[in-house]
């Protein structure tokens, strides 16, 4: 399966610059796996034979949850595209059920960028895209937000 913008770009259009999803998503997931392996190893540290099974069933259990959580983040991180071109924005996200926004950069009124403390730390934030006649959209937890909105607005 290849890029959805590589099927999309129109005859003379470049692709500009491309972001995705931060890498925050896998935060869930990887406390899972850190419950699942403290829960393995209090197994190891406890004496009674019932209270090893139970730690055991709770590390499985975390395990599960925690495979869950790590997949889900790696399918919706892997089904997400955002892009721009030499003359439109383009945002996708999922795989059976698509939902994309194309805006003309020609159409947009302005970007905001709007970043907590630990998004400025770690370069993540939310994106509104503003169009003239065109609506507002909004672009979650992406990553670069600041040179993503820089090869919007510069030309």
């Amino acid at each position: 399966m290849g890029r959805y913008i590589d099927d999309i770009l129109q005859p003379g259009e470049k692709l500009l610059y491309s972001t995705n999803l931060h890498w925050v998503f896998y935060l869930p997931g990887l406390v899972g796996w850190a419950v699942s392996i403290a829960l393995l190893v209090g197994s190891r540290m406890v004496t009674p034979d019932s209270l090893v099974l139970v730690f055991l069933a709770l590390s499985a259990v975390a395990a599960l949850v925690a495979f869950y959580l790590s997949f889900r983040a790696w399918f919706r991180r892997w089904t997400t595209e955002t892009d721009v071109t030499s003359l439109r924005v383009v945002h996708k996200e999922g795989f059976i059920k698509r939902r994309t926004f194309e805006m003309s950069l020609d159409k947009v009124e302005s970007v905001d960028v709007n970043q907590s403390i630990l998004g400025r730390i770690l370069n993540y934030g939310d994106v509104t895209i503003r169009g003239v006649g065109e609506g507002i959209e909004k672009i979650r937890t992406i990553a670069s937000p600041l040179a993503f909105r820089n090869h919007i607005t510069a030309r």
